[in-house]
């Protein structure tokens, strides 16, 4: 299993104007690192398999996408400190994956504190292992949150290598 994250699904300066611009710019970092199904891979999963995947029978990054924005549709994904946790749990994911993103400048993500968000975390887990790696990742991820060390640490680290080593620490403590 490849590691949850590594320096290809981290961006230290993401020039984004929406959040949905941010979802749509992380998600296509989940494209390129090979962590989505083919049409072909998920084809067993007729049942679960979106429209999309049948319309273009290529990479499912239109199924991940619409399903991480229809969360974030239901309720904000912004948990304060300046940090938002979107996320998608769809066939569409191959392996489980953390994407970390440091936004060029602030965004209104209509978070719980009403603060502007800086750094997003997007999660990508296969629906078959959703419940399981899902709250894994998100228990992991705010227990780290609640130090402020490691809030600064993601607000100004500036080497790819070291954070990538960081967040998969964190990812795995």
């Amino acid at each position: 299993m490849a590691l949850l994250i590594n320096q290809n699904l981290i961006q230290l300066d993401l020039d984004v104007e929406t959040k949905e611009d941010a979802i749509e710019q992380m998600s296509k970092l989940v494209l390129s690192e090979n962590r989505l199904n083919t049409y072909e891979s998920c084809a067993f999963l007729l049942e679960e398999r979106s429209a999309q995947c049948n319309e273009t029978k290529d990479q499912c990054y239109n199924t991940f996408l619409n399903n991480v924005l229809e969360r974030e549709a239901l309720s904000t994904t912004g948990i304060g400190f300046g940090i938002a946790i979107p996320h998608g749990k769809c066939c569409a994911v191959s392996e489980p994956t953390v994407v970390f993103a440091r936004l060029k400048k602030p965004l209104d993500w209509q978070s719980l504190d009403g603060d502007p968000v800086e750094a997003v975390f997007l999660l990508a887990v296969p629906k078959a292992a959703a419940s399981n790696e899902h709250l894994r990742i998100l228990a992991a991820l705010s227990r780290k949150l609640m130090h402020d060390d490691f809030k600064e640490t993601l607000r100004t680290a500036q080497d790819k290598t070291k954070l990538e080593s960081f967040l998969t620490e964190a990812l795995t403590a």
